[in-house]
């Protein structure tokens, strides 16, 4: 299959650096930019002039509401799509139907559905949650089911641990029905996505560590009938030549405090989330001198997972070079790519008018958006 890219839409805030609060820069203060409504029009605009195919919108208590900010950018944009991220535990799936089947009426079919189940008790129970991890993921294999059956577009009666419905039906059922992607990489996860995703996402663990898991994954799926697609979820530093991508990379690494590193990984060490854990696993949470330190495999750096948690490891190189390892994970099964930068609207750009035409050059993906493509002959002298 082609490879599809997403970018990602910074609702909590975007800015210079991975690390969250102002800081001081040789050229003076740097200051996160606010996610007002106007910013992340410039950056879904951006994206979509790009040629990215989606906007992935997160979840949780941290960030703005996914359904209502990206249905405000929809007036804004013309094309692209919006993944929209959502907890099964916050809504019925009645309610989730009708919210699909409206989004697409509304947007002319640019919905994709991102299912977070939530790896973390402690943010579950700020909305109210108190299933413990697995059996958040056993409640979300019958929300799962519901939705598919109104979706089809038929009333459709359920009775389950979790959730027993009567006729469930939306006004009328989506059109086109929107993909389900979704996240998790622990035992009570994976059999959740084999029976009811679409697009399984994963972390950017290197690829040989992605590849078991999408082997397995397709085993399960088979023993459903089911075949599932795969996608990636990371961050990203491209430039015109490797050495501009790597000083970047070592200007987010010496902007870190090593007491903000420290108590980052103190709340990840208690994470409920497989997935988390093996990202954590990669850096150690130990902050070197040399971003080279942290290259877990050729290109693929660990050292955004020092501060964040979520996506922790990100494609770092030339756009050839950032290439050669999409093109890596795509040989191991990886179809889509759920991407992000720092600043997100300037790296998409990077990506957009770097990564875009040698994907297209390779024939990895069709030409969309700007046709960028720079000339890195030396001038001559």
């Amino acid at each position: 299959m082609p490879i599809t890219t997403h970018w990602f839409l910074p609702t909590h805030g975007d800015g210079r650096s991975v690390v969250d609060r102002p800081h001081t820069t040789p050229t003076g203060a740097d200051t996160p930019r606010r996610p007002d409504i106007d910013y992340l029009a410039q950056v879904a605009q951006a994206v979509e002039h790009l040629g990215f195919t989606g906007m992935l919108t997160p979840t949780g208590s941290w960030c703005q509401d996914a359904w209502i900010t990206t249905a405000a950018l929809l007036a804004r944009t013309k094309r692209i799509k919006f993944l929209v991220a959502f907890r099964p535990g916050s809504l019925s799936p009645t309610l989730a139907a009708q919210l699909a089947a409206t989004y697409q009426k509304v947007s002319e079919g640019r919905l994709l559905l991102n299912i977070v189940t939530g790896g973390e008790s402690t943010e579950q129970q700020r909305y109210g949650d108190w299933l413990d991890h697995d059996e958040r993921y056993a409640r979300t294999d019958e929300f799962l089911a519901v939705l598919r059956g109104i979706f089809a577009g038929e009333p459709f009666d359920f009775d389950g641990e979790h959730y027993s419905v009567r006729g469930a039906t939306s006004f009328e059922a989506p059109e086109p029905a929107p993909p389900l992607y979704f996240g998790g990489s622990s035992e009570a996860a994976l059999p959740v996505a084999a029976r009811r995703a679409d697009v399984h996402l994963t972390w950017g663990e290197p690829p040989a560590a992605v590849g078991r898991k999408v082997q397995r994954l397709r085993e399960l799926a088979a023993e459903e009938g089911r075949e599932l697609r795969f996608g990636l979820r990371a961050h990203v530093i491209t430039r015109d030549t490797s050495a501009d991508a790597w000083g970047t990379a070592q200007r987010f690494l010496e902007q870190m405090d090593p007491a903000d590193v420290a108590a980052s990984q103190a709340k990840i060490a208690k994470t409920e989330a497989t997935g988390q854990r093996k990202i954590a696993e990669l850096h150690g949470g130990v902050l070197p001198s040399s971003a080279r330190d942290l290259e877990v495999h050729p290109g693929l750096w660990a050292g955004v997972g020092l501060l964040r948690g979520g996506a922790g490891t990100a494609l770092v190189g030339s756009h050839a070079e950032v290439a050669d390892l999409i093109e890596e994970y795509h040989a191991v099964g990886i179809d889509e790519f759920v991407l992000s930068g720092y600043p997100h609207l300037e790296e998409a750009y990077w990506f957009g008018e770097g990564v875009h035409p040698e994907l297209a050059r390779r024939g990895l993906r069709a030409a969309t958006g700007p046709a960028v493509a720079r000339d890195l002959t030396p001038a001559p002298h």
